[in-house]
């Protein structure tokens, strides 16, 4: 019999349920999830790190875990980094039996492995209200013991999950990006590959005006940008230079501190695959992926610079570009697995730029 756990919220809160992963207690931000699918991708997302994840769809772990130790080209091939990168999650019922064409274990298999706690037999409706309305806080899982509250974003998340070597793809390609990675999902580096391009994988706070490149590009990652100083520093120098610049989730926060403006903490983040966003200036929408808890204030965006999307839900900027070099991000993954991949265009435009600018 699955041995009982307590969820603890910051505001003393407690609900009961049953243990399916690592029988162990963790601490972290607790954040809800509304994929119905792609939780073996959403699990390994950097982004995630320091999290407790909520699933707001009631069925998780019917399709099993695929082998995770599938490389192609130095790539894990079904995961977005090589390890689970949440601290704990919660579901509603757990699916113990799995049936799919690439599963190869349980997912409570998989957590224990990782020595990740997983909790069923609660209520994440209830708990998705609950930080709807409350915003994301802290929580607890308690099983064998008792542990402190943490909020992550105190820590630099990113130095964390992000690599400390440069790593090279695709080598010998006439067209070079450096990727400065924040926490960069697996999937944003198989789309630049997949177009052709060599990719310079650089660790967040490295010096890469010492490189030879065309174009440059700034990953996703976990936590408060603001703890990313030495990104912040080398982005500066970049934005006063003319070869093209494209960011992702973070990296739309970092482009947009370097810029000179400024960000700020969600009440509970967008952390969904159906989030609608508009391209400013026409009527057209895309759904996408998001998961992230701060956002850019492009009320303060300095001279040069436009606001690219926005979120239809709440109005928040979701992108921005300069109106005349060719420097833009966006705040959703284009990249998304498992989907949408509605604005997987937008790495089409941005390696057609750096074409433009390397043959001029």
């Amino acid at each position: 019999m699955d041995k009982n756990v307590k969820i603890i919220f910051q505001d003393g809160l407690e609900i009961e349920g049953k243990s399916f992963g690592a029988y162990t207690s963790v601490a972290g931000e607790i954040v809800f999830n509304t994929a119905m699918v792609g939780y073996n991708e959403s699990l390994t997302d950097p982004s995630y790190k320091g999290q407790i994840m909520v699933m707001t769809f009631p069925i998780v772990g019917n399709y099993g875990v695929p082998d995770e130790n599938a490389v192609i080209d130095g790539i894990e091939q079904w995961m977005e980094s090589s390890k689970i990168q949440i601290s704990g999650l919660v579901v509603n019922y757990y699916a113990d039996d799995f049936s799919h064409w690439n599963g190869v274990q349980k997912l409570g298999d998989w957590l224990k492995a990782h020595n990740i706690p997983g909790v069923y037999g609660v209520d994440t409706r209830a708990i998705t209200k609950k930080l709807r309305e409350q915003g994301s806080t802290l929580a607890r899982i308690i099983a064998d013991e008792d542990v402190a509250e943490y909020n992550p974003n105190e820590d630099n998340l990113v130095d964390q999950v992000s690599i400390k070597e440069v790593q090279r793809y695709n080598e010998g390609a006439d067209v070079r990006i450096v990727l400065v990675d924040c926490g960069v999902k697996n999937n944003i580096i198989r789309c630049l590959v997949d177009r052709g391009v060599e990719v310079i994988r650089v660790p967040w706070d490295y010096d890469y005006s010492t490189l030879t490149y065309d174009g440059l590009f700034i990953s996703n990652g976990p936590g408060d940008p603001e703890m990313c100083v030495a990104t912040i520093q080398h982005l500066k120098k970049s934005l006063t230079e003319d070869k093209p610049i494209f960011g992702i989730c973070l990296g739309n926060q970092l482009v947009g501190l370097a810029a000179g403006a400024s960000t700020f903490k969600l009440k509970y983040g967008h952390r969904s695959h159906n989030q609608p966003v508009q391209l400013v200036g026409t009527k057209k929408c895309f759904i996408t992926s998001q998961n992230h808890g701060f956002a850019l204030d492009d009320s303060k965006l300095p001279e040069g610079w436009t606001t690219y999307f926005t979120n239809l839900n709440d109005g928040t900027c979701e992108g921005i570009k300069h109106t005349t070099k060719p420097f833009s991000t966006v705040q959703f993954h284009p990249e998304a697995m498992g989907g949408p991949v509605d604005t997987e265009f937008l790495f089409d435009e941005f390696i057609q730029e750096v074409k433009n600018y390397k043959n001029a």
